[in-house]
This record gives structure tokens, sequence and C-alpha cells, in this order.
């Protein structure tokens, strides 16, 4: 079988102090402060609200996975599900049987209870091809004009096909300014694969965002579990073995570059690994297979000058054990241990029992898939060198969309922001507005109290007034310098009914006073007359004459009158 790996085997050229280039990514242009404080925040907004669903098909089950970090930094495990299931026929695969999977997905999310919709999943190494090829060192505008014109790709990897019939990813893992030159990821699948896959999670009910592929998953659940066990060994070098029915390889993640050799096992093999009755056949298996094994880990060796003491090993064969006493065996000098996806990540209590087996390795790639996020702003994107591989055909599309998602709800809160702070601006003022009115109105009820007391004084007092003002009216219109005018006067005062008003009083200075006023009734005129004559000082008082004054507001229905009053001789 044609190793489609071997082309990652590529000696890394050395600096001065004899080590190899330490990879830089493609290094970000410069940036103002706003412009990278802005996208600071924005990707690591957008990184906390992007809930990644993690999702491993196989022919026999389908796996889902989703963690998240809490207030400390600690992954926890949010959701996890196994759905077994049978239908698939021996040796089928999941893109032989596209309807039976997403139905069997379908299900497997009803049962799981997950809402979250944006879903990773990993293709097999099988179905891509990865290689690390060497370049012209070029400034990533001059790279995406290569890229862009088929030129860089025709030129740097002869693929059998057409390019238009792959969906590729690529990524610069290393420049080398000394030998102007620079190493670039080159990954691929065809696109009818990766059309065939997100069929399937759609007609499940998910939307796939991030099309991984296993070995890359696998080094994701790596990187993430040596970060939170703080692993003793030498963190620029971890290698990995997968070893089981689906796929074989070694994985050497070397200054987060990987280099991945293929292992080959015949179909026989295959059938040794399924039933392992035969002892013969399983240790016949077990010296081919680690002759290549060997091989793989010597040529890194010899290459690179680093020596590989231990290799963490994946795989879905339930007696796993029982070939690792043999590995060792065959090298006694290398570890081999199964790695726990698991390590380290906080796990609750209703989950527990769905991840206490002996062999959790198999669960890697889905675990690795859950720790992906779609990176939007390049949070991730310096970070390792393959950490952020998609091949998602519309993966810029989707970004873009998940920019623009992201500006708004940030443009909204600030909108909101704004509008709450002037509202609690506004509330405070008014608050220190009602506190400074409430102590300026403090004893209102007593002031209030006190001022319907002081009206009614004062109305006392203006009639009171009122009453002494007429009779000073009245008192000036006599003209007499006698003492009985006083007299007549009061009298004459005494005698005035309640609905008659005096308009004016003349006397004249001998014996008759003359009365001009008016009255509401000609039965008031005479009730006048008739308390004048009994008057002591009156000997006689008659009516002289009566009008019906003219055009005085409220007074037309007012009679006016003059009554003569004759004196008593004095």
């Amino acid at each position: 079988m044609k190793n489609p790996f071997a082309n990652l085997f590529k000696k890394k050229k050395k600096d001065e102090a004899g080590k190899p280039p330490t990879p830089t990514g493609d290094k970000p242009k410069k940036e103002g402060f706003f412009d990278k404080f802005l996208k600071n925040r924005l990707g690591k907004q957008s990184i906390k609200g992007e809930e990644i669903l993690g999702v491993e098909l196989t022919p026999s089950e389908i796996r889902l996975s989703q963690v998240s970090s809490n207030k400390a930094n600690q992954w926890v495990l949010d959701k996890f599900f196994v759905h077994k299931f049978e239908g698939i026929p021996e040796n089928g695969t999941v893109l032989e049987n596209p309807d039976k999977v997403a139905d069997e997905l379908k299900l497997a999310l009803q049962k799981s209870k997950i809402s979250t919709t944006n879903a990773a999943i990993a293709i097999p190494v099988t179905s891509a091809i990865i290689r690390v090829v060497t370049a012209p060192l070029m400034t990533d505008e001059e790279l995406a004009k290569a890229i862009d014109t088929d030129s860089l790709w025709e030129n740097l990897v002869q693929l059998t096909d057409n390019l238009a019939d792959y969906s590729i990813f690529h990524q610069v893992i290393n420049r080398d300014k000394t030998g102007n030159t620079m190493d670039i990821l080159f990954v691929a699948s065809k696109l009818s694969d990766i059309n065939s896959y997100t069929d399937i999670i759609k007609k499940g009910g998910l939307n796939a965002v991030i099309i991984d592929v296993k070995c890359f998953a696998l080094k994701s659940a790596v990187d993430q579990i040596n970060q939170i066990a703080g692993s003793i060994e030498d963190s620029n070098l971890t290698a990995v073995l997968e070893f089981g029915l689906d796929e074989n390889y070694v994985m050497i993640l070397y200054d987060n570059n990987p280099i991945i050799t293929d292992i080959f096992i015949r179909s026989q093999d295959r059938k040794t690994l399924q039933e392992s009755n035969n002892q013969e056949e399983m240790e016949a298996l077990v010296r081919r297979y680690m002759t290549q094994v060997k091989q793989a880990v010597q040529d890194f060796e010899q290459k690179y000058e680093k020596r590989i003491r231990n290799l963490k090993v994946t795989s879905n064969l339930p007696n796993v054990e029982d070939y690792l006493a043999s590995f060792r065996k065959n090298m006694v000098n290398t570890g081999y241990n199964l790695f726990d996806p698991f390590d380290g990540i906080k796990i609750p209590a209703q989950l527990e029992n769905d991840v206490k087996i002996d062999n959790r390795s198999y669960f890697s790639t889905v675990m690795g898939l859950a720790f992906r996020k779609l990176d939007v702003f390049g949070y991730y994107k310096f970070v390792t060198a393959v950490k952020n591989i998609n091949l998602l055909p519309n993966r810029e599309n989707m970004i873009a969309q998940k920019k623009a998602k992201a500006f708004s709800n940030f443009a909204f809160k600030g909108v909101v922001g704004v509008v709450a702070v002037i509202y609690i601006v506004l509330f405070g003022l008014a608050f220190w507005q009602i506190t400074d009115l409430n102590k300026k109105i403090d004893g209102y009820d007593q002031i209030v109290q006190q001022h319907e007391l002081k009206t009614l004084e004062k109305n006392k007092f203006a009639k009171e007034i009122g009453v002494m003002l007429k009779s000073l009216n009245l008192s000036k219109s006599i003209k007499s310098n006698k003492t009985v005018s006083f007299r007549v006067l009061a009298q004459i005062a005494s005698a005035v009914p309640k609905r008659v008003k005096f308009k004016s009083i003349e006397y004249n200075g001998s014996n008759l006073v003359v009365i001009e006023g008016s009255a509401f009734s000609d039965q008031d005129i005479l009730k006048l007359i008739s308390n004048l004559n009994n008057k002591k000082l009156i000997s006689q008082a008659s009516l002289a004459s009566m009008t019906l004054p003219q055009g005085q507001q409220g007074s037309q229905n007012m009679k006016g009158f003059k009554v003569a009053c004759v004196l008593e001789a004095s």
C-alpha cells in the first residue's frame, strides 16, 4: 500500500544553535491598538459564545461530546453520549450508508437531548491528502495570489485529479528567512466526500461548521490533555499510535508539527484483531506491526536527534492491553500507555457512568473535536500550527457570517450598555432631586394645618373689617356735627333688613335724612320703612321714590329707592 504520509518526513533546517527553527505560522500584520483590542475582545467573546458539538461517525456507533470551560478555566464535560446501532454490513463504511447513519444521528440527538446545532466532524485519514511542502519564501499577499491562480499547488503538489475536485486547507507552519523558504501544511479531501459528510450531518439535524481530519482531531485532544496535565515530558515532542480496526498510523508531534507514518495491516490481520483466538497469528501480527512502528520511530530519532520514550496509544480494540504487553516486549526501552482523553477534565456525576470504562482512548477523536472552536477572529490562529484545520468548502463565507453576527451582537450590546448608563445616570439624578425635595417639604402636613387655621382667622378678620369699613363709609356721608347724628345713624343701621343695601345717607342738617339704596323686592323696602318708623329718633319714614336701576351687572332684579326720614324734634 502506498504511504500517503511519506512526504511528511522532512528534515528541518537547523539554525546557528543547531536546533530546528520554531514554527511561526502566518505572521500577523501590524495593527493599531484599537483594532487589536477590538479583535481580541471580539475573538474571546466569540469563542466563549460558540458552542461546538463533537460528532464522530462510525459504521457501528455515533459518539457525541460537548465541553466548556468554567470560571476557574477548567474544562467541563457538558454532554457525552454514545449511540450504538446495527444494520450496516461488515466492512461497510459511513459514506456507503448515508441515510442509515443520518437516521441514527437524528435518533442519537433525540436520546441525548443535545440542543447545540454546530457540529465538528472528522473524516478518516485515508480520505485526506496530508503533506508538508517546501516553497520559496513569500509574503501573505504573494501566497494568496499564487493560490488563487492554482499555480502553487500544481507545482508543489502533484494530484491525480483536478484541483477543483478538492477542498483544500493550507497553513504556513514555518518560515526560514535564512534559507529563503517556508514550509506549508497542505490538507485536501475530495469535495464529493466532504459534501457526503455534510449531507449526513444536515439530515441528522445538525449544521457542520468544522470538518477536521481524524489525526488532527486526535492531536487536538492530546494538546489539551497535555496542557491540563502539565506533563513532565518534552512539551515539544509527543508520539501517538493509532492502533485498531479502522486506521493505523504513528503520529509524532514535534514543535507542534505532525509527522505521520501509515502502518499497513492486511485484511487477514483485521480478522485476527477481531477474533484474537490464534496465538501464533497474534504474535505474527505484532511482529509485522512493530517492525513498521520501530522504523517510523528510528527515522524520526535519526533525523531530529530526539529520543521517543513513550507512545500514547488510542485503540477501539477491547483487548488492547494484551497487544500493548507484546508491544512493550518488542520495544523494551519505549513505553506504551493508553491515552485518556478525559484526564484532568471535570466530569459531572450524571456522566461518570458513561465514561467509566477501562479503555477510554477510542473517545479521543470525539473529544478532540469537542475542544475545537470556529476560529472567527484568529484567536487560535497563532497558538499551534494545525489546531484550526477546517476542510469545509464554504468556511470563508461561514466565518464572514460569524464575524458579522459577532460585530452586530457587540454593537447591540454597546448600544444597550450606553442606554443602560444613561438610564442609571438619569435615575441617579432623579433620586438625588427626590431626596433634596423631600428635605425641603419636611413638615408639610404641619404647615398645611397651620395654613388652614390662618385662613379661617383671615376670613373672620376680613368679615369684621368689612363691617367696620361699611360703617365708616356710611359715617362719611353724614354732614352733621351734632352728637345726635351718631345715634340716628346707629338706629338706621340696625333697621336695615338682610336684602337691602344703602348707597348713601344725606342729612340736611335739621330734621330730614334721605336714605338712597336698593332692595331685592318691594317687601324689603316696606320692611325697611316699617323698621325705621319703629325707631325712637325717627318720627316718620316714608318712600320718596322707587326706580329700577339700568346697566348694572348683577342688579337686574334690584329696585332702587329713596326713603325720607323725619327726625324727632330735639
